[in-house]
Parts: C-alpha cells; sequence; structure tokens
C-alpha cells in the first residue's frame, strides 16, 4: 500500500508544481485544482499513517530501554498507536477504492409486480413504501414518474424519483427479484402464499452525460388511463418513447401536459440507457475482480420477506433481522451497512489491498 501511497504523492506534488506555472489557462487550473481536491484527503491520510508509523517504530525502541518507567510509558504508547495504524490503514485502503462517479446521483427506481397476481401488486406497493419512507428518514424527495395501480390498493409498476445527496450510492444493491412469503387476506386457510416484485436501480443522468439522437427515439401520444383503465385526461398527454436502436420502452402519463410527460420519459430512458452501457462495461470487466453483492440483474433473487416469522433476510451477505414492520417502514440503514460493506471488501481484495 505504501507503494501505492508514493504514487499518488508524486502526482499530488506534480500537480503542485503546474499549478504553479499554469497561468492564464483557467481551463487547466480548474481541470488540476479538481484532481488536486480529490487527491487531498488521500494525502491528509498518508502523512497522518507515514507519522503513525515512525511514531511507532520510535516508541518500540524506547520499550526496550533499561530505565523501565520509560519502557513502560512507551509500550503503553506503542499499542495505542498500532490501534491508530490499523484505523488508518483501513480508511486509507477505502480512499484507494476507485468511485463509482455515480454514487452521489438521484435514483430512479423502478418497483413491478412478478410472479403472484393480486398479492404481488400489493407486494409491489408495499416495497414503494419502503423506499418512499426510507427517503423520507433521509430527508430526500420523492416524485412518481409513471405509475400503473392494480385497482385492489396494488402496483402492477411504479417509477419514482429520489433525489438526494448519495442516493444511489446507498441504494444501488436494490436490483432484483424481491420474494415475499405471507397469508394473502383473501386465502381462508391461512396457506403461505409466495410472490414476487423486480426492482430496477437507476442513477439519474444528465443530458450532456448522454446523448439520444432525436431520429433514434419514437414518440407515441395517447390518452392517460387510472386504475381499471378509465380516462382520466380527455387530451392525449400520456407519452410513450421507443429508442428504436435499443428496443427499450418508455412510458408516462402522470403529469398533466404531453411536454412534462415527454421530458420525464426522457429522463427514464437517459438513465436505462446509461445503465446499458455500464452493463456491457462491466461485462468486460474479469468475472472474478467483479463485486459479489450481486449484479444486479433483474433475474437474480436476492432478498425474502417472511411475514409469519416477521423475518427479511438477504441472500448475498447472510443479513437476517427479525423485526420486518420496521424495515418495511424504511429503517434499512443497517441492511444498507452491511451491503456497502462487503461490496467494499471485495473490491479491496479484487483491488489486492485487503492483505
Amino acid at each position: 500500500m505504501l507503494d501505492k501511497i508514493a504514487g499518488i504523492q508524486t502526482r499530488f506534488d506534480d500537480i503542485e508544481k503546474e499549478l504553479l506555472q499554469v497561468g492564464e489557462d483557467y481551463q487547466r487550473a480548474t481541470e488540476l485544482s479538481i484532481e488536486r481536491a480529490e487527491l487531498d484527503p488521500i494525502i491528509e491520510k498518508a502523512n497522518a499513517y507515514r507519522k503513525a508509523l515512525t511514531d511507532f517504530k520510535e516508541a518500540e525502541t524506547l520499550a526496550r530501554s533499561d530505565d523501565a518507567d520509560m519502557a513502560a510509558m512507551a509500550s503503553s504508547e506503542a499499542t495505542t498507536l498500532e490501534t491508530q495504524i490499523q484505523k488508518l490503514e483501513d480508511q486509507l485502503k477505502s480512499l484507494l477504492l476507485p468511485k463509482d462517479p455515480r454514487d452521489n446521483k438521484n435514483v430512479i427506481m423502478e418497483v413491478r409486480a412478478g410472479t403472484g397476481g393480486d398479492e404481488a401488486g400489493l407486494f409491489a406497493a408495499d416495497l414503494y413504501r419502503m423506499y418512499a419512507r426510507y427517503a423520507e428518514r433521509q430527508g430526500w424527495k420523492t416524485e412518481i414518474l409513471s405509475s400503473n395501480e392494480t385497482g385492489v390498493g396494488g402496483i402492477k409498476e411504479v417509477t419514482f424519483l429520489l433525489k438526494g445527496r448519495g442516493a444511489y450510492s446507498r441504494l444501488k444493491y436494490e436490483s432484483g427479484v424481491h420474494r415475499v412469503q405471507r397469508v394473502p387476506s383473501t386465502e381462508s386457510q391461512g396457506r403461505i402464499h409466495t410472490s414476487t416484485a423486480t426492482v430496477a436501480v437507476l442513477a439519474e443522468v444528465d443530458e450532456v452525460e448522454i446523448n439520444i439522437p432525436e431520429g433514434d427515439v419514437k414518440m407515441d401520444v395517447y390518452k392517460s388511463a387510472g386504475a381499471g383503465g378509465q380516462s382520466v385526461q380527455k387530451n392525449s398527454t400520456a407519452v410513450r418513447l421507443t429508442h428504436i436502436p435499443s428496443g427499450i420502452v418508455v412510458q408516462c402519463q402522470d403529469e398533466r401536459s404531453q411536454l412534462q410527460n415527454r421530458q420525464r420519459a426522457m429522463n427514464i430512458l437517459r438513465a436505462r440507457l446509461f445503465e446499458l452501457e455500464e452493463e456491457k462495461r462491466r461485462a468486460e470487466i474479469d468475472e472474478s475482480r467483479r463485486s459479489q453483492v450481486g449484479s444486479g440483474e433483474r433475474s437474480e433473487k436476492i432478498r425474502t420477506y417472511n411475514y409469519p416469522q416477521s423475518r427479511i433476510s438477504d441472500h448475498r451477505v447472510g443479513f437476517t433481522s427479525h423485526n420486518l414492520p420496521a424495515l418495511l417502514d424504511g429503517d434499512l440503514d443497517d441492511l444498507f451497512d452491511e451491503l456497502a460493506t462487503h461490496d467494499e471488501s471485495q473490491r479491496l481484495a479484487a483491488a489486492g489491498l485487503n492483505a
């Protein structure tokens, strides 16, 4: 790790020198300043780490002193420094990992009912409420972009935006199949049914990050419909966008104007296309170097919600909680922390930093 730190220190020093010589090239100065700001936390921790290592060696030497009091004091200091060094080392390892540029972005989430009929729709609605409650606890804003209800209190599918710093970093592990085991209210014999819902998590993408040529998108307009199919708008305000090259289809009907629905649909389309490119990029990475938290594919069963046992189990990291009501009410931080920690340990191993 010291070799990696030395390389970063060299680059940091080079940036400092170039900034002194950059003159009136403001664009280059800005680029260098941004890079320096990214390296600053690493350099600060590295300096503290190197100092702690030096102090530890000195304390070890003094601990072998013939002066008993001096030796005892130095030995105690060495023990304290050893703990400090380990902490600084862990922090440095985390800082040295490549950052996901999407981590601080807003999130577009899609929840769709899977197998299980009406019960799957009710479960999808429960998942939406769970994420909405989590967002509320975080002080984030939730906006429904598109929804299709079942008419019995359930949801066929819902697409919503969660706006808040770090939203993607917390929710990016939620993509996949979520399974529920419970007794439906219509079940007279008390039998447990299993239903599923799928979740997709997309980072909101700016227009400048992904350009979609107008000729690649076909737009259809139609009248909005509510639960059960009844018309809720006399004018054709609902919008359906089809991305011709990929075949991706996005629909939005919840806004009052065609323009607003088109803007929302384009936001979702950009996010999906960006994710498609990310999936291609990840597929090119050696499988042994990928995170074992999960691929994020919708076909992957990631979690089970067992109502009779009040249990929630995440199958990727072995997380289990017997307080299902609290988690469904948005108390998800412990689970998300577990997923993030596991992901980081896997990436540290892939980067050779776990030794």
